[in-house]
């Protein structure tokens, strides 16, 4: 974990206010209490302080107890990454400002940020390639303030102005030297600079959704003849950014924004980030007079000012955190806004499905395609049901159809077991274990190998997080004590399902395990094969058993019942048709040899024996393949807050074993599979 960056306040003060928002807003009194403050009601003394809300009405009633008492005035406020929707829908922030001096958006007076922009030295390497990083990621995610931001809707054509607007008695223009004659001057320059241009002026989401009304009515741009248009709806700022030829704003965040997207924002208020050299200001601040560079700025405002909160561990961290959580919720409502009607999955798993994909738009199970199809909403299937009848009549319906699977870091327990997982993938192309056809996944490898190596830092630290806690898919097997191979280099021959979807599609002439077992025999003669059936098939539930002759005649040993992280650091190399161990004996620099074609073969890190499909032509690092498998490609459910979260907490969760016990009927019903596998019947769950 990131600490947070945010140590100026005082531990353990106690706090009165005098705001019932304060009684009410359980996240923002746990993040003030973390920070140290106590809050409290009554009349406070001269060793204490008063907590107001920035400059909100209010505010005064604080003002003058702590002007009366000699308390300490205390500026409290949303952090610049706030939530998914505005604290006006219902959401708790993910990070608070608390400011001792005054607040960041008055600019009558220096606030802690403003401090800490002219005074910080804000050299240290460290924190600026910290910031540099936060910024990226922050623009490759397309976040803001409010994330229900939707990156693919589509952008006006390239070489527009960009004038944004904001809500009516924002306590951030009323004390950034602005009003509502400022955002008429503002529209007035911008039609004016920019002759030929179209102007487009982006409303604020709280107007977008009827929360509070803007400062340009359709009477204000009609009076331009058609040269200044609105654009509402959640456009992505970012996407904006990227078509646009100029940037106008009064004190919006997203001029903040607008400087890392490498505009110089022409600026008719006083925000917090003008007047250091990154803006052209129409009303400078005479004390500021600094030069920045972007990091600094970022630096400061995002690393050094912010209190910052972790949701799924309820503690105070750093950005990287933030970001991580932020990123996890926009992703699941850009994806699954639209709804999804989905069948053909296990009964069992359903309300697990319906948790993971349902939070955002309107989800139902059909019964069968023709019910799906009716239902004319997104179609949402187990890849290993998805036949191309079904993607053809998607086509023709113009319904898009979404695969999904397992992710390669499932649970702490089999999924033949009942228990569920905490990663899914959904796939729009195909899907990763079934090499004919293009997957997502192919895409994200391929963009990956491009990422400069600073943006794979990420993934390197999480690949290191999983090797320390022992991590696999599933997570099972005990320590096992491994036999004596008499100084022969010991090859893992890791069995799989046989009727697996991936051996059907992925596997190339071996198929079997005991075809697999004889082709490492006479590969490696020299070698001591060690053969790990799957532990499906050890339990009983799927098929896949070596019968005895084979198991002599091509392997020295048999080890049944073992954690295949503790088995990897031992061996010289695995062989393997298409098993998810051959990824995790890659991350432990383990060389791999393949005879079919699992998802991470044919890029140039496996010894490949089996078909290569000739568009996997990209060469990532490992890093780079690790970015696109366990960041890009899947998403997380955290199992104890039941939301969307990002890798680094489902790690967690699985080095802990938190949040993993099935259900008591699931329990039982697991059980009862079990016997009846061992017993010879078929699996039948549904």
């Amino acid at each position: 974990m990131i600490q947070a960056d945010n140590e100026r306040a005082p531990r353990n003060r106690r706090a009165f206010h005098f705001n019932a928002g304060f009684l009410t807003q359980a996240r923002v009194r746990r993040i003030l209490s973390l920070a140290g403050y106590d809050l409290s009601l009554g009349k406070p003394g001269p060793e204490d302080d008063v907590v107001v809300w920035g400059r909100s009405p209010y505010a005064p009633r604080g003002e003058a107890a702590a002007e009366a008492s000699g308390a300490h005035l205390v500026r409290v406020e949303d952090a610049f990454l706030r939530s998914l929707h505005p604290g006006r829908e219902g959401e708790p922030p993910l990070g608070l400002v608390i400011d001792r001096s005054g607040i960041y958006f008055d600019a009558s007076a220096p606030s802690d940020l403003e401090t800490i922009l002219a005074t910080h030295p804000l050299d240290d390497t460290a924190i600026l390639n910290r910031a540099r990083e936060a910024v990226a990621r922050i623009r490759d995610a397309h976040l803001s303030k409010y994330a229900a931001t939707d990156p693919d809707l589509p952008a006006p054509d390239p070489g527009y102005v960009l004038v944004i607007d904001q809500t009516e008695g924002d306590a951030s223009v009323l004390h950034g030297g602005a009003d509502a004659d400022t955002f008429r001057e503002m529209l007035y320059w911008a039609v004016e600079d920019h002759p030929g241009k179209t102007v487009l002026v982006k409303t604020h989401p709280e107007t977008d959704s009827g929360h509070r009304r803007g400062h340009f009515a359709a009477q204000d741009l009609e009076a331009y003849g058609g040269r200044v248009q609105a654009i509402t709806g959640p456009h992505s700022p970012w996407r904006l950014f990227e078509g646009a030829a100029a940037v106008y704003t009064v004190t919006s965040q997203m001029g903040f924004e607008a400087i890392f997207a490498g505009h110089r924002p022409v600026v008719f208020g006083q925000p917090f980030y003008a007047g250091w050299g990154l803006t052209d200001d129409r009303r400078p601040v005479p004390r500021r007079g600094r030069a920045l560079s972007r990091a600094q700025l970022a630096a400061g405002a995002l690393l050094l000012y912010p209190t910052w909160y972790d949701p799924y561990r309820d503690r105070l961290c750093g950005i990287e955190e933030v970001i991580g959580a932020l990123e996890a919720q926009a992703r699941a409502w850009r994806e699954d806004r639209a709804g999804y009607s989905a069948w053909g999955q296990w009964t069992w798993k359903r309300p697990h499905l319906r948790a993971f994909f349902g939070g955002h738009g309107d989800f139902g199970f059909a019964q069968d395609t023709a019910a799906a199809l009716a239902s004319r909403r997104p179609l949402l299937i187990w890849a290993g049901a998805a036949t191309e009848d079904l993607r053809r009549a998607a086509e023709d319906a113009g319904l898009p159809l979404f695969r999904i699977e397992d992710g390669v870091l499932r649970s702490r327990g089999l999924g033949a077991k009942l228990v569920a997982p905490l990663s899914l993938v959904r796939d729009d192309l195909g899907i990763y274990f079934d090499p004919s056809r293009e997957s997502r996944l192919e895409r994200l490898v391929a963009e990956a190998a491009e990422l400069p190596p600073e943006r794979l830092v990420r993934a390197e630290a999480l690949v290191q997080a999983i090797l320390a806690a022992g991590l696999t898919k599933y997570t099972t097997g005990t320590a096992t004590d491994l036999p004596d191979t008499g100084g022969r280099d010991m090859v893992l021959v890791p069995g799989q399902v046989e009727d697996d979807a991936s051996i059907r599609l992925g596997a190339g002439e071996v198929r079997t395990n005991a075809a697999l077992l004889d082709w490492a025999r006479a590969e490696f003669p020299d070698a001591f094969i060690l053969y790990k059936p799957h532990p499906d098939v050890e339990a009983g539930l799927r098929i896949g058993r070596v019968a005895p002759e084979v198991l002599a005649r091509s392997a020295d040993h048999v080890i049944e019942g073992a954690d295949p992280a503790a088995l990897l650091p031992h061996v010289a190399r695995v062989v393997t048709m298409t098993s998810g161990l051959g990824y995790e004996a890659l991350l432990r620099g383990v060389p791999v040899t393949t005879l079919g074609t699992p998802f991470y073969a044919g890029w140039g890190l496996t010894d490949d024996r089996g078909p290569r499909p000739a568009r996997r032509n990209a060469r990532p690092s490992l890093a780079a393949l690790a970015h696109a498998m366990l960041i890009a490609y899947p998403r997380y459910f955290d199992p104890v807050t039941g939301q969307p979260c990002p890798p680094e907490v489902a790690v967690a969760r699985l080095a802990a074993g938190e949040g993993f016990r099935p259900q008591r009927w699931l329990r039982a019903l697991a059980r009862l599979q079990e016997w009846k596998g061992r017993l010879g019947f078929p699996r039948v769950v549904r």
